[in-house]
């Protein structure tokens, strides 16, 4: 059994309307020192596997599949036995 973390973030070179928005409210606030704020997504997935190497595989399969789109976003994940 594994606790696959995911981590997905837009490219750098994508615009982040959502990160804008929150960064504007952050200077609302008083937070004048945000310069910039890029948002994200974080999963965590709880994979049935035995094998370290089959469940990287399964993870960065379902991140290509579903979770990430690749044109726009970028992904990383850890993997920690569970």
């Amino acid at each position: 059994m594994f606790l696959a973390k995911i981590y997905i973030r837009l490219k750098p070179t994508v615009n982040d309307p959502q990160g804008l928005t929150i960064q504007g409210g952050l200077k609302q606030l008083g937070f004048d020192s945000v310069s910039s704020v890029r948002a994200g997504k974080f999963m965590e997935i709880s994979l049935d596997e035995t094998n370290e190497e089959q469940a990287r595989a399964h993870v960065a399969e379902m991140c290509d599949k579903l979770l990430a789109n690749p044109i726009i976003e970028e992904y990383t994940f850890e993997l920690e036995p569970g």
